[in-house]
This record gives C-alpha cells, sequence and structure tokens, in this order.
C-alpha cells in the first residue's frame, strides 16, 4: 500500500501558503478543492474503480511534487518545444506562470488575460468568479481536486457574442522540468453566442528529472458558438501528466476536439462533454503513440441531456515496446433526449507483441429513438496489404512506415488549421520507429 499522508500534509502547506492574500471567493474555492482532495486523496486504489482500473498512478502519489518555481528559457526554447507561428495569438506559461514578454496582446472581441491578473481585479469585475469551477465535479477525482486546490495561474479567455476569430489562440504550458516539481495549469474558455475560435493547448517540456503536470481546462460553448479545440501532450518520458476537460454546450453549439499524445511515462486525458442544448454536437478525435515504456490512457464522457444533438468518437492508437495504453468511452443518452445520433470507436495498431491496450467504448441508453453505435479493434496489418505494396516495388520497411503513416493520417488529417497539421505530420514522421511488418 502507497502511503501518501506525509505527502498530502505537503500538499496542504502549499495551499496554506497560496491563500495568505488571495481574493475570498477564490480562498473559498480553493478550500473545497482541498478539503475533497484531503478527503479521497489520489486514486490508487483500482480494485471497484473502473475509471482507474487499468492505470496505476502509486509512482505520482508516492513521490512529493512541490509546486514549480520560475525558470529562465528562451523564446526559441519554447518555439522549439511547440508549435509556433508569428499569426497565432501565442500565450505563453512557463512552470505554470505567465511570461508577458513572450506572449502576444489581444485587442477587439477577444479577451486573453492570464489568471492571475484575473482575479487580482475587484470581485464585482472578476469574470472567473462566475465561470471558474462552474463545470468540475471534484467530488470522486483526487487529481481535480488537488488542482483546484492550488489554483494560482493560468488562462482565461472570453470570446464576445457574434466574435469571428481567425487567429489560434496557441497556449504554450512549458515544464522546465525541475525534479520533483508540480504544474497545475488552469484553462477557462467562454465563447459568446454565434462565435467562432479556435484554441490550442500544448503542453510541452520536462527534462531528465520526474514533473508532474496536473491541468484543468473548463470550455463554455453558448449557443449557436463553435469552438475547435485542439490538445498536445508532447513532455519527456520524465513526465507524469493527468488533464481533465469539461465541456458545456447550448442551442445548436458545435464542439471539435482533435487530442495526441506523443511524449510523458505516464498520460492521462479525462474529457467530459455536457450536451445540453437542442441540436448541439460534438466531434471528438484522438491519437495517440506509445513506445519504450510509455503508458496513455483516455478516458471520455459524452452526455447528451437534450433531442436532436449528435456526438462522434473516433481515437486511433499506435502502441510499440513495452507501452500499454488504456481507452474508456462513455456515451450517455439521457430520456428525453431523442434523435440522438453517437458513433464511437477505438481502433489500434499493435506493432510489439509487448504492448498492451485496454478498450472499453459503453453505451447508456434511455431513450427509444436514436441511432448509436460503437466499437473497437485491436490489430497488426494483415499480410495481404503489405505484400500488396512491395508487389508495387516498395522495400520492407518503406511499406511498413507507409502504411503506419496511413493508419494515423486519418486523424491527423482532421486538422483544419493547416499550419499545426503540416507540424504534426512533420512530429509524426519523425518518430516513426524502424519497423517492419513480417508474417
Amino acid at each position: 500500500m502507497v502511503n501518501v499522508e506525509a505527502n498530502i500534509d505537503q500538499y496542504s502547506a502549499d495551499f496554506d501558503r497560496l491563500q495568505r492574500g488571495s481574493r475570498s471567493w477564490l480562498n473559498e474555492l480553493r478550500s473545497e478543492g482541498m478539503n475533497k482532495f484531503i478527503d479521497i486523496g489520489f486514486p490508487i486504489a483500482r480494485k471497484g474503480n473502473e475509471k482507474w482500473k487499468y492505470t496505476n498512478i502509486s509512482s505520482i502519489a508516492r513521490t512529493h511534487f512541490d509546486l514549480a518555481r520560475e525558470a529562465t528559457v528562451s523564446l526559441e526554447d519554447i518555439k522549439n518545444a511547440a508549435p509556433w507561428n508569428d499569426s497565432w495569438v501565442n500565450v505563453v506559461f512557463v512552470n505554470g506562470m505567465f511570461i508577458g514578454t513572450f506572449s502576444d496582446e489581444v485587442y477587439g472581441g477577444v479577451e486573453v488575460v492570464s489568471l492571475a491578473s484575473e482575479i487580482d481585479r475587484d470581485e464585482s469585475c472578476s469574470f472567473a468568479k462566475t465561470h471558474l469551477g462552474m463545470l468540475v465535479d471534484y467530488s470522486d477525482d483526487g487529481f481535480a481536486a488537488l488542482n483546484t486546490g492550488l489554483i494560482s495561474d493560468g488562462v482565461v479567455i472570453k470570446i464576445n457574442d457574434g466574435e469571428k476569430c481567425n487567429s489560434p489562440i496557441n497556449l504554450i504550458f512549458f515544464n522546465a522540468g525541475h525534479l520533483n516539481s508540480a504544474n497545475h495549469p488552469r484553462v477557462l474558455v467562454v465563447a459568446g453566442s454565434g462565435s467562432s475560435s479556435t484554441v490550442i493547448e500544448n503542453y510541452v517540456g520536462g527534462g531528465i528529472e520526474e514533473s508532474f503536470t496536473n491541468s484543468v481546462s473548463e470550455i463554455f460553448v453558448n449557443s449557436h458558438a463553435s469552438v475547435d479545440h485542439y490538445r498536445l501532450l508532447m513532455e519527456s518520458d520524465d513526465t507524469y501528466d493527468v488533464g481533465y476537460g469539461r465541456v458545456k454546450i447550448k442551442d445548436n453549439g458545435v464542439f471539435r476536439s482533435r487530442s495526441f499524445f506523443g511524449g510523458a511515462r505516464l498520460g492521462r486525458y479525462d474529457l467530459n462533454v455536457l450536451i445540453e442544448g437542442v441540436g448541439a454536437s460534438c466531434d471528438l478525435r484522438g491519437l495517440y503513440i506509445t513506445s519504450r515504456h510509455q503508458h496513455m490512457d483516455n478516458f471520455i464522457n459524452i452526455d447528451h441531456v437534450s433531442p436532436n444533438s449528435a456526438s462522434s468518437l473516433f481515437y486511433k492508437g499506435i502502441l510499440d515496446g513495452h507501452s500499454k495504453a488504456v481507452f474508456g468511452g462513455n456515451v450517455l443518452v439521457r430520456k428525453d433526449a431523442q434523435q440522438t445520433n453517437s458513433v464511437q470507436t477505438d481502433k489500434n495498431l499493435v506493432l510489439s507483441p509487448d504492448a498492451e491496450v485496454n478498450s472499453r467504448p459503453s453505451l447508456f441508453i434511455y431513450a427509444d429513438d436514436v441511432k448509436c453505435a460503437h466499437g473497437a479493434t485491436a490489430g497488426n496489418i494483415d499480410a495481404e496489404t503489405v505484400y500488396y505494396m512491395r508487389s508495387r516495388g516498395l522495400d520492407l520497411e518503406a511499406a511498413s512506415k507507409l502504411l503506419i503513416y496511413g493508419f494515423a493520417e486519418e486523424i491527423i488529417g482532421s486538422v483544419s488549421v493547416d499550419l499545426l497539421r503540416d507540424y504534426l505530420e512533420g512530429k509524426f514522421l519523425s518518430s516513426l520507429p524502424r519497423y517492419k511488418f513480417e508474417f
């Protein structure tokens, strides 16, 4: 059994330091989160806990991760670690702290400010006060509770009604990789009615020392609004990353998500989409590539509340070495959500006999007028496909790489931002293993 009592005491001490001099409303929110974390701790007991059945986080629980301190990095370090374009709105955080000198200012109908500066506003003027924590239920999840208890910085994005954002908002959370350090970033996005926007979340960096990133993102998609959201996890093999995405969609709103995992020792992405409005929809796609001893867990929940809504969940995984992947996809269709159209699929390409994937797509349907389907596959490329490509003059390694790329391209090709898609293609091609499909 992992003893985490001392670590919880230390997290409580970190919490006490943050509480000094903060706004009363934030102190209350932090207190709720920390009290719950002290009550439930980390989900180290996996027996009977379906959410964490296939992911062991004892290595996180037994290590105390101090709040990350300030670090000096260059702009070139940032640009080398994450996608960057000068035409985008680039917003940079290092060790969870906003770096204004590396970040762009925004004018007009879009407001992008650091959470720390938003907290400093008079309470009556604080936009964050009325939205922060509204979508996160941390009653049974210690990581989300800990993030709430240790809120200090992050980003607040407010998009006015009817605003059409032509430039992606590119959020870069750079982990300097200090030994046993932790970042707890918070992201709040409120997309006004009839607006359209693109938000990219990058979790990058890390080093050769153990570090921990524990993030929470809350996204409000109001009526007739459209949000394209990208999440890139590309940290080092010595980092642990647990991320939460909480989304609420109102009438005729559209939320599109693209998630990419390319680096971390252990990664977990917990995405929950509440389709609250009539005619609302979401399209969720992801690609995870694991090798060596990496572990990636995608836990996706879609909740259909109102009628005439739609959801699509499509994830793909490529596994090599001794790596492991977990996919949990749950779709709930409530009694009043008639004429719901939902489909979910998880496909995995397993390149090594030592790799392992656990896939559990599930449907919970309480309405009788719906179209719903789900499925999961795991396997290798069939011999006939390889033979056909070799008959066209390709050697075995080239044919194998082309087939692996073709498997991934279905997800990468769905990225609507051209420069980001080019970046992801380059990253993927450079990381392809020297593999040969042999039968």
